[in-house]
């Protein structure tokens, strides 16, 4: 029979269905099911969904490395400088994490090295990545 409908006033976000759709689409971006999570998109799913702590789905894409993820969701509108609560972009965690391909991916889509706290700049200085810098700064 399945669960009760919610209350006509009640909010989507607090929909146990909805809640649980959208954690499936955050683990097929936390683990790079690029097809199944570009057919969400397409289908209606917010291509700037963000969890609890603000982690869109092109954080958890960068985050973990799968670029095939971060490029489908850019061509579909992401935010490549979107924010999560604790001030990170994309692009800084990609830095932090070692992600070349997802940190180049995402400069050329226009992400902004100094957005962020700490900033993607700021993370290649930490880490030790001049090659970053120097693709910084043409960017």
């Amino acid at each position: 029979m399945g669960q009760p409908a919610p209350p006509a006033d009640a909010e989507p976000a607090h929909d146990p269905e909805v809640l649980q759709l959208a954690g499936k689409v955050f683990d097929l971006a936390r683990h790079g099911d690029t097809d199944t999570l570009a057919a969400y998109v397409d289908a209606g799913v917010p291509v700037n969904l963000t969890n609890d702590r603000g982690d869109a789905l092109l954080m958890l894409a960068a985050y973990h490395g799968h670029a095939r993820a971060v490029e489908a969701l850019l061509t579909r509108g992401a935010d490549a400088d979107g924010a999560n609560d604790r001030g990170q972009t994309p692009l800084a965690g990609a830095v932090f994490k070692g992600e070349d391909e997802v940190v180049r991916l995402l400069v050329q889509h226009g992400a902004d090295p100094a957005a962020g706290t700490p900033s993607a700049v700021e993370a290649a200085q930490v880490f030790g990545r001049p090659d970053l810098l120097g693709l910084f700064a043409e960017g």
